[in-house]
């Protein structure tokens, strides 16, 4: 299977997340202002949605949207899911959360915001930020082990550092178990990204 990423977007929550289950897959770089693969092709060839992720099967299916990108992982991965009848649903329940909530919140930061539009969007992502610091049930978000959402809010917490944005210690705690581990580093190390970088 192949990922398109590009460097600190939130395909690195699915760069993370392949790493965590174990599989073997390639990686193509995105320009996402030339529209350009690191091979030189036209990525709206791939896909005519122009924006990272995009997950292509070994059977040549494709997969786009985080949300679904990392549903699929779990899917595939159980240990990055959580058990029980609603095991799944609590999953996407977070991914939910982060992606339209915590993920949109940051646009003026990232698109040229007015000061205003950037300090109204960082009190925004602070105070989602403590729903979810109050709903931790261990070292990450649903025990002490890593699920897809973890990936996800590790990069939203990456984007919180990059943009200065208050972030409640049991988040901060949380971005440091996952920074600690291997396959974070690695993601990290590929893309060219190191914790100095992203807190600039």
């Amino acid at each position: 299977m192949k990922l398109y990423y590009s460097p600190l977007a939130c395909s690195l929550a699915d760069h993370i997340a392949l790493r965590e289950a174990g599989f073997a897959f390639d990686l193509e770089r995105v320009d996402l202002k030339t529209h350009r693969t690191e091979t030189g092709r036209d990525f709206r060839e791939v896909s005519a949605k122009a924006y990272v992720p995009v997950l292509v099967l070994d059977g040549g299916e494709m997969i786009t949207e985080n949300v679904a990108v990392l549903d699929w992982i779990a899917g595939a991965a159980p240990a990055l899911s959580i058990e029980g009848e609603l095991g799944r649903t609590r999953v996407l329940e977070a991914l939910t959360f982060i992606t339209t909530e915590i993920h949109h919140a940051f646009k003026p930061m990232w698109h040229g915001g007015s000061v205003g539009e950037t300090a109204r969007a960082g009190v925004k992502v602070a105070a989602l930020f403590d729903l979810l610091a109050s709903s931790l049930k261990g070292d990450y978000l649903f025990s002490d082990r890593p699920s897809v959402a973890d990936c996800y809010l590790f990069v939203m917490l990456l984007w919180a550092e990059r943009f200065k944005v208050a972030t409640p210690e049991p988040l901060k705690a949380l971005r440091d178990r996952m920074l600690a581990r291997p396959t974070v580093r690695a993601s990290m190390a590929y893309e060219g990204l190191l914790p100095g970088d992203v807190a600039a």
